[in-house]
């Protein structure tokens, strides 16, 4: 292994991966090569060499110092072809894909069609990569969630409001589960449980004529509209009702040092394995120990538990 390639998508603590793979090649004497924007820069030939001194002082960072793209063209046969004729006149020996489901399922693609050696890094705030307890980026997303649900409660209980808090979470509810244990919210919508809003209007009414004077509502994007959940409540309950979408906030800012520690040892071992001739897998930490997960697994739908932590959130409330 002479050469290595890395490309990533986007979140809190990529930096601090592509700063592992650097410099953990760098010790074993292997160079790297930086893929410009994903797999777009693969078929265009947008590289840039890495060595120690290029990934200095970026462990703070947010989002990817590579930059990354969504890249259409590689779902096709030719784009494919392109971006294996890059890895081959380049010298690239083998390649590391930091990223989540998309990324990995290009990876899997060149592992298996095109035979070149590959080690996927999972990265995605979602937390859905199948067989991986935890994501580069995952903590890092709830953790500004919170951040800002914290505001949000400290205004919904001044003003005795319902609120609305849309998060992100297309396909997975990780992150809305999350933020609504660590925030103490009364009631979370995620894609993984069916939505009975005339129960949740329901409790808000019992609660109210309790004298509960606020209640906040965590939804996951890809359960319901913040917006239909927030004009639901209004006509069922004729309580006052407020949306806030967090949006792309989830993605940006400074990793935390748990992400960061998570990225260093990731990124460092998927170099250990690429050295060691292993293609076609994503490496993860189950129970503090390196493990590797077929990526042909990895990007299989992922099932969460989360009938254990909405019982939790309905029994803390």
């Amino acid at each position: 292994m002479k050469k290595i390639g890395v490309l990533t998508r986007d979140c809190a603590g990529i930096n601090a991966a592509i700063r592992a793979v650097v410099r953990t090649s760098a010790f074993h004497g292997i160079e790297v090569v930086g893929i410009i924007k994903g797999y777009d820069g693969l078929i265009n030939r947008e590289l840039v060499e890495l060595d120690r001194r290029s990934v200095s002082g970026i462990l703070s960072r947010g989002g990817t110092i590579l930059k990354t793209a969504r890249a259409k063209r590689f779902l096709t046969e030719e784009g494919q072809k392109k971006a294996v004729k890059t890895i081959t006149e380049k010298e690239i020996d083998g390649l590391i894909v930091i990223g989540g489901n998309g990324s990995l399922t290009g990876a899997h693609v060149l592992a298996t069609k095109h035979n070149i050696s590959v080690v996927g890094v999972p990265a995605t705030i979602d937390n859905d990569i199948n067989g991986v307890d935890l994501s580069i980026g995952a903590d890092s997303a709830v953790n500004v969630a919170v951040e800002a649900l914290d505001k949000i409660r400290d205004t919904a209980t001044s003003l005795e409001r319902v609120f609305v808090v849309e998060v992100m979470g297309r396909d997975c509810g990780y992150i809305a589960l999350q933020v609504a244990l660590a925030g103490g919210c009364e009631e979370v919508l995620i894609p993984e449980r069916e939505t009975a809003m005339e129960k949740i209007c329901a409790d808000i009414v019992e609660g109210s004529l309790q004298g509960k004077i606020s209640w906040i509502v965590i939804v996951a994007e890809g359960s319901a509209k913040g917006s239909d959940v927030a004009d639901t409540i209004v006509k069922e309950t004729g309580l006052e009702t407020r949306l806030s979408v967090l949006g792309y906030i989830q993605r940006g800012g400074i990793p935390t040092a748990f992400d960061r520690i998570l990225a260093a040892r990731l990124g460092s071992h998927a170099v250990e394995l690429l050295k060691e001739g292993q293609t076609g897998v994503c490496v993860s930490l189950k129970e503090n120990r390196f493990t590797t997960v077929p990526l042909e697994t990895a990007i299989q739908p992922k099932k969460i538990d989360s009938e254990r932590d909405y019982r939790l959130i309905k029994i803390l409330t």
